[in-house]
């Protein structure tokens, strides 16, 4: 569990520095949607050594997964997109506030609802207090 952890920690930590860097790449070259579509080439390079490195072959099944399961990636695109465009002007410190307020809303309702095949967990008054509490906090983080 504690590897998991850690995991998420720094996929978390990742997620700042990621709108940080390609919100600065978008302005140096000019183009937000070239800098994403980069980041994507990138990104795509890294996940196919990985993939190759441990077991490619899971990969053929995927033409039998649920075609909305795909959706997933439109909403990678999505986020690195919009984080690309907006943080240059809104910051990234806000902008990753509201990512994080979005991501407290629909996990709780995920979780709530056991949407997608995750384990559900009923959201109780002391769970919504905690999120609610984790939002503020998140808030007076980034108050000037």
């Amino acid at each position: 569990m504690p590897i998991h952890a850690l995991t998420m920690l720094a996929a978390g930590i990742g997620i700042p520095v990621l709108a940080a860097l390609n919100a600065r790449l978008g302005g140096y070259i000019g183009s937000p949607a070239a800098a994403a579509f980069i980041l994507f080439i990138v990104a795509l390079s890294a996940a196919t050594v990985v993939m190759f490195v441990t077991d490619p072959r899971p990969v053929a099944r995927a033409v039998d997964a649920p075609k909305y399961l795909f959706l997933a990636g439109l909403f990678v695109a999505f986020y690195v997109l919009s984080i690309t465009y907006v943080a240059p002007q809104f910051g990234v410190g806000r902008a990753i506030f509201f990512v994080l307020v979005g991501q407290l809303i629909s996990a709780a309702i995920i979780d709530h609802f056991g949407l997608f095949g995750a384990r559900q967990m009923p959201l109780s008054a002391s769970r919504a207090g905690g999120l609610a509490m984790m939002a503020i906090g998140v808030w007076l983080a980034q108050r000037g």
